[in-house]
């Protein structure tokens, strides 16, 4: 029987490797590392709740108000930006950790030592001051990555009497450190500036997400994931605004190229960035999070995870009809705006984030991807 078991155990290895692209495997998950917390940095990807608890302006967010949460359990708006879940979401059910109290939830146990989302709507790599200087303004929060490196130094330093203790009580936490990028680029690029433009932006947004891990580690985190960003040129919003005339912008997928580029420049910068501090820190595991692929593998196997590919391009929660379904002046939550009938079968909720079955299908990726990496058996303190 045991030789049987492992005949099976192994078949299912290959069949996940071999099947990953088409079909996710859920028997793969990241209960075997045995974390007991999640800490996530990051923007609207991964932000549960905390811009619409941070003042007037993060009250006013659609991402806090139906349709958003549509899809969640109990049908609630809670500032994740999609209809339900996120990735950080799923990644916590994965890790069999209950999902991680938002930083601004004053209500929340924080002691209980599950982990904490300190990630804002909207928020940016590179200070909003360091922004400003380049005539590039944030409408949504200050609350930039070192604003909520801030935080997270705060919150250690309330539970941990002190660095062995905080090494300690952090062995065997994950820490995502984004994804964030994203916002720096797209506020410049929808304040007028070239894509070449935005592109000199990219080895200084790198650097401060690089300075953010080495923060992290100095707070005693043993294990981190530092995820890319998406390819932005698939999204609808940015298909709307940057529609080219002619054939040669798209790629075969009909996705922009030339914004697909800057996300892959980002990409190229951040894992050189990584692979630097897995040198400076080698008790460290600092793995790349390949958000890029996670979407393109999804995006290329569309159909088979049940996706609508006629809505591949198109916001779900949105008005305007077309090629996108996308009226920046009648977006997501605004009144008469409507939602497609099925938004499991859509891969954009609102022109910009994603649905929730679309960030359930890139965190089963993920999971695969990070697994065999993350040397979940492996003891890193002291080594």
């Amino acid at each position: 029987m045991a030789s049987a078991r492992a005949f099976l155990s192994a078949l299912l290895s290959v069949i996940c490797s071999v099947f990953i692209l088409r079909h996710p495997c859920k028997a793969q998950s990241l209960a075997s590392c045995k974390f007991d917390a999640i800490y996530q940095l990051g923007d609207s990807i991964s932000d549960t709740g905390n811009l619409i608890h941070e003042g007037p302006i993060g009250e006013a967010s659609p991402c806090g108000h139906p349709p958003y949460g549509q899809d969640f359990p109990g049908g609630q708006a809670t500032g994740r930006c999609s209809d339900g879940l996120l990735m950080i979401d799923y990644l916590s059910q994965a890790a069999r950790v209950p999902f991680p109290d938002f930083y601004l939830n004053w209500s929340a146990a924080f002691t209980r030592g599950h982990g904490v989302n300190f990630a804002v709507a909207g928020a940016t790599a590179m200070p909003s001051y360091v922004l400003a200087e380049m005539n590039i303004s944030n409408p949504a929060t200050n609350s930039s990555l070192g604003t909520q490196l801030d935080w997270m130094f705060s919150y250690f330093n309330g539970i941990c009497l002190d660095k062995a203790d905080c090494v300690s009580k952090l062995k065997h936490a994950l820490f995502m450190v984004g994804e964030i990028g994203g916002s720096d680029y797209y506020y410049a690029l929808f304040q007028g500036k070239s894509i070449e433009e935005v592109k000199s932006l990219v080895p200084q947004v790198v650097m401060a997400i690089k300075d953010a891990v080495q923060r992290v580690i100095g707070y005693g985190a043993s294990r981190v994931v530092v995820p890319g960003n998406f390819p932005i040129g698939c999204f609808p919003i940015y298909l709307d605004r940057f529609e080219a005339d002619g054939p040669s912008a798209y790629d075969e997928s009909r996705c922009l190229k030339d914004l697909n580029g800057l996300t892959a420049y980002h990409n190229e910068l951040l894992q050189k960035a990584i692979g630097e501090l897995g040198k400076e820190n080698r008790h460290v595991v600092i793995l790349y999070g390949d958000y890029y692929n996670a979407f393109a593998s999804m995006y290329r196997g569309g159909p088979s995870f049940g996706f609508d590919m006629s809505w591949a391009q198109k916001a779900c929660c949105g008005s305007g009809g077309g090629d996108h379904n996308f009226d920046p002046n009648r977006r997501c939550g605004a009144p008469g705006v409507a939602v497609c009938p099925d938004p499991a079968k859509a891969i954009s909720w609102d022109g910009i984030h994603m649905t929730q079955r679309a960030y359930s299908v890139m965190t089963d990726w993920l999971v695969h991807d990070l697994l065999p990496k993350l040397k979940c058996n492996a003891s890193l303190i002291g080594n």
